[in-house]
């Protein structure tokens, strides 16, 4: 069982898998059983600076394919974001999208760290 933390800047915290792209968080996410996922909203931009797939489309692609994680902290800044995840999530659960004992917290269990490295 993996902790995966989804960030495109954030140092990756001590026990967890670093995705730092929507399709890497996927792949993690599929392969293995996931005890804790952290997901940052804001994933960057292209080259173009065209905004990325982002943990809001992540979260739908989740609640989309019943994917899971035993427990959905949301280590985000954005605020819009924080809400649209974390409100999507609960409606998912609610409609039986995504497991019922899933854990899912509106906060972060790591502290978000960046040093540029």
């Amino acid at each position: 069982m993996i902790n995966v933390y989804v960030d495109d800047l954030r140092d990756c915290p001590e026990g967890f898998q670093v995705a730092r792209t929507y399709e890497a968080a996927i792949e993690l996410i599929k392969d293995n059983e996931v005890d804790i996922l952290t997901l940052d909203h804001d994933l960057g931009e292209d080259a173009e600076g065209n905004e990325l797939k982002n943990g809001y489309d992540l979260v739908k692609y989740i609640c989309e394919n019943g994917l899971r994680a035993n427990k959905i902290y949301l280590h985000t800044d954005n605020p819009v974001g924080r809400k649209n995840m974390y409100e999507t999530l609960l409606a998912a659960q609610r409609r039986g999208f995504i497991d019922s004992d899933i854990e899912i917290y509106h906060y972060s269990i790591t502290v978000n760290k960046y040093s540029g490295k």
